[in-house]
């Protein structure tokens, strides 16, 4: 009786499932695994304390926080001051904010950076941003799309030379000629790419070559699904990283900074995005890692931002 069939059948069937059992038994490992320290580059702080709680859950250590929907300059700043050593706060003036878009649009935007100018000269903030010059229309944020050249941008980033902080910006690939033009024309200004305008790898080689002011922030990049576009995740199957895109971060870990993109809306939701935070990092060489999760963000915000 010839046995040969049968055999590869049971194999056909076997090495999927003994696969399977692998990941599950490295996906129950990794859970109990002590979280790989990191700072968060990127929270909408609309709730300190589930930030905190989930900071504490999955080894955030600090947490860059700015405006989200429910909050304000004033509410990050103040939460910033009650928790120092956790919270590093950022200054916006950024168009979603209907008081702000008629500066943005032509109107006085003078007064407005004036309002920024006098933030950042409170202390109280270590960088500009959110700053969603072009941001795709998303569920609960109106479509947003000013000049890259105009006043109010170029004043932002001019207030960022004078108080030497970086800037995060949102800008979609749509616009990647005049943010190439904003950047060189301000070498001296770090500019943190808030998703990195969720560019394709071709796009993020170019710009990262040809700006070394440029740094590449992964927030909502790490996600197992984006709910604007599937080719947003950088993750091939819902966990593992496309290996293009780990030698490019590999090859030049300083550029990268990680993030969570948090919002606060629900708990479930922020969970996700934390994990993802940690099974990204976990793929990386312990060298990026340090630099990624930790270091090249503290080198950018200086040595107030260091961990008490």
């Amino acid at each position: 009786m010839n046995r040969l069939p049968a055999l590869l059948r049971l194999r056909r069937f076997a090495l999927p499932l003994a696969s399977a059992l692998v990941h599950a038994l490295a996906g129950a490992a990794a859970a109990q695994a002590q979280p790989i320290p990191f700072i968060d580059a990127h929270v909408h702080l609309n709730d300190p304390q589930m930030q905190l709680a989930l900071m504490d859950r999955f080894g955030a250590e600090q947490a860059v926080v700015f405006w989200g929907g429910r909050s304000s300059n004033e509410s990050v700043a103040e939460a910033a001051r009650q928790h120092p050593g956790r919270f590093i706060a950022f200054a916006s003036i950024s168009p979603e904010r209907r008081a702000y878009r008629p500066a943005w649009a032509g109107g006085d935007g003078a007064a407005l950076l004036a309002e920024l100018d006098a933030l950042l000269a409170t202390g109280h903030y270590r960088g500009i941003g959110e700053i969603n010059a072009v941001h795709f229309e998303s569920a609960g944020f109106a479509e947003t799309d000013y000049a890259l050249s105009g006043p109010v941008m170029e004043g932002i980033m001019a207030l960022a030379r004078r108080h030497r902080v970086p800037v995060m910006l949102h800008v979609e690939s749509t616009r990647m000629a005049e943010l190439s033009t904003l950047l060189a024309q301000f070498p001296d200004v770090p500019v943190i790419w808030a998703h990195g305008g969720y560019t394709p790898l071709i796009l993020a080689r170019r710009m990262l070559a040809q700006h070394p002011n440029l740094y590449y922030e992964l927030s909502a990049r790490t996600w197992p699904r984006h709910p604007r576009s599937p080719e947003f995740t950088l993750l091939r199957d819902g966990r593992e990283v496309w290996p293009e895109w780990l030698a490019l971060i590999e090859s030049q870990p300083e550029r990268f900074l990680i993030g969570t993109d948090a919002s606060h809306r629900d708990a479930a939701s922020e969970q996700m995005k934390f994990a993802s935070v940690q099974n990204f990092l976990a793929q990386l060489s312990p060298a990026a890692q340090a630099q990624v999760g930790r270091a090249n963000l503290l080198r950018l915000l200086g040595p107030a931002s260091a961990l008490r």
